[in-house]
């Protein structure tokens, strides 16, 4: 991957890339709830339909993404947003993290949200919690084994900040 990474809006011909730094959590990690990786085309149509920011970390190749999308679908929760931020391995440890999210952040204030939600599975990685920590989210609450995958009960943590 390259060290120098241009942070810009997610397009189409981006799908492949952000395909392959999502996969290997659906398959090897529990830090996603997804069970299937979805497709190029899946991401596309997100891609395509999404109204709220999508970003990548784009270098020799996608290095990362961080998107938001709706909190829940009913009219009232329209200005509250939850924010979803991966990176491939190697981009890990240099900060891309933090950059990705404080500027999806910032968009998705421009764009009209006030509250952004973060829903971390709490796997024992403390990586995700430390990152919206540092981006001054703080713990609004956890689920209890709402989740199960690879053989395991998982809980989630619910991290909230507000924007704007």
């Amino acid at each position: 991957m390259s060290t120098i990474a241009e942070m810009r809006p997610a397009t189409e011909a981006d799908a492949e890339g952000i395909a392959a730094v999502f996969a290997p959590y659906v398959t090897d990690s529990v830090v996603t709830f997804e069970t299937t990786p979805p497709t190029p085309d899946q991401w596309r149509a997100k891609i395509r339909e999404g109204d709220l920011p999508f970003l990548v970390l784009a270098g020799a190749g996608i290095d990362g993404y961080a998107l938001a999308a709706p909190w829940r679908p009913k009219p009232a929760y329209r200005h509250t947003v939850e924010t979803t931020i991966y990176l491939a391995p190697e981009a890990t440890g240099r900060g891309h993290g933090r950059r990705l999210l404080d500027e999806l952040l910032e968009r998705c204030a421009k764009a009209g949200a006030q509250q952004a939600i973060a829903v971390v599975v709490d796997s024992g990685s403390p990586a995700s919690r430390n990152l919206h920590r540092a981006a001054g989210f703080t713990d609004a609450g956890v689920l209890r084994r709402v989740g199960f995958k690879h053989g395991r009960w998982l809980d989630t943590l619910l991290m909230q900040r507000e924007l704007g």
